[in-house]
């Protein structure tokens, strides 16, 4: 008796765990009111950054920070690849990258979606050399140590300028560096090159001399992505408040292209990056807005398509399983 008492009291008490935890569970968003509209004032929403791409920088010139209902929580990055680590895990809600962290980021079954994409031009998206290197075509790079941040746009693009040289990875030395390590390895002489992207790429050429050996003209698209986690994808309030954040890059990037000098100007006075390199990558780098369609898809297959031949990632993907569409009609109207 004793011990079938002991049996029920045990189940009774599993029972109840049980009801509490799926009664936590279910509890209702307070972001979400009771006739399923969002209060956005409930929400905050988390935003990567990086210095290279100057969202919170360009979102303040551009005034799109003014009057926003919802919270926003900046982290910044060095690179994309780092961000899309911190978007899988659950910290950051959504970041801009370029075309090739996303592809790094599927291949590692990570929990992200492509949700808006957007081009940037490629003239500043170079492989730079000292200015007194030997070096005059990309078939000079057989042999020599090439820094690059790994899992970036400009690993794609050093990978796709080999390729049309009819050189492989195994022939150059890859120096895996993040841009500020990458330009102090360039200007002591301890790397030969280095792939990178604007602002960087001017911030070479004016502070230490270096050309440009080959930019992306010829070899990308210029396609650049925002990616958000699938959680914050997943979650009514969240979703809500990234639409509206989506909206409002959009904004500023019509606003960027039509007042270079103002965008340049308080770009560099949030990032420290004097004016002359702010205002050359501005002016080669507009924005062009459009909608995650199929030549845009085709574009991010071959990106992930090229690093699989080259064995930089495990296996081949269908990078449409990390894409979502939602937000096209966002962008359908833009030119």
């Amino acid at each position: 008796m004793i011990v079938r008492k002991l049996v029920l009291a045990s189940a009774l008490a599993l029972v109840a765990a049980v009801g509490t935890a799926c009664g936590s569970g279910d509890k209702a968003d307070p972001a979400v009111r009771a006739d399923g509209s969002v209060d956005l004032t409930r929400v905050t929403l988390r935003v990567g950054d990086q210095k290279g791409t100057g969202l919170q920088a360009l979102l303040t010139s551009a005034g799109e920070l003014d009057r926003v209902p919802y919270k926003l929580s900046w982290s910044q990055f060095t690179s994309g690849p780092p961000m899309l680590e911190s978007i899988n895990a659950g910290a950051v809600d959504v970041g801009g990258v370029g075309n090739a962290p996303p592809v790094f980021a599927a291949a590692a079954n990570s929990a992200i979606k492509i949700v808006t994409a957007y081009q940037a031009g490629v003239d500043g998206q170079g492989i730079v050399v000292p200015k007194d290197s030997p070096l005059h075509g990309p078939e000079d790079l057989r042999g020599k140590k090439i820094a690059v941040a790994k899992g970036s746009s400009a690993h794609h693009h050093l990978l796709t300028v080999l390729a049309k040289a009819g050189l492989k990875w195994s022939d150059i030395e890859p120096q895996y560096l993040q841009p500020a390590d990458a330009l102090a390895a360039l200007s002591t002489g301890r790397v030969d090159a280095w792939a990178i992207w604007d602002p960087y790429t001017a911030q070479a050429e004016q502070q230490t001399g270096a050309r440009i050996l080959v930019s992306g003209k010829g070899y990308l698209n210029g396609d650049s992505f925002y990616v958000a986690g699938d959680k914050a994808l997943a979650n009514k309030a969240t979703a809500a408040a990234l639409r509206d954040l989506l909206a409002r890059i959009q904004r500023a990037h019509t606003w960027a292209n039509e007042h270079p000098e103002q965008w340049a100007k308080t770009y560099a006075d949030l990032t420290g990056l004097p004016y002359e390199v702010t205002l050359t990558a501005v002016k080669r780098d507009t924005y062009r807005d459009h909608p995650i369609d199929g030549p845009t898809i085709d574009g991010e297959q071959s990106v992930a398509d090229i690093f699989a031949a080259a064995g930089l990632i495990p296996h081949k993907l269908d990078i449409k399983s990390a894409i979502d569409t939602r937000f096209n009609d966002l962008f359908s109207g833009n030119p």
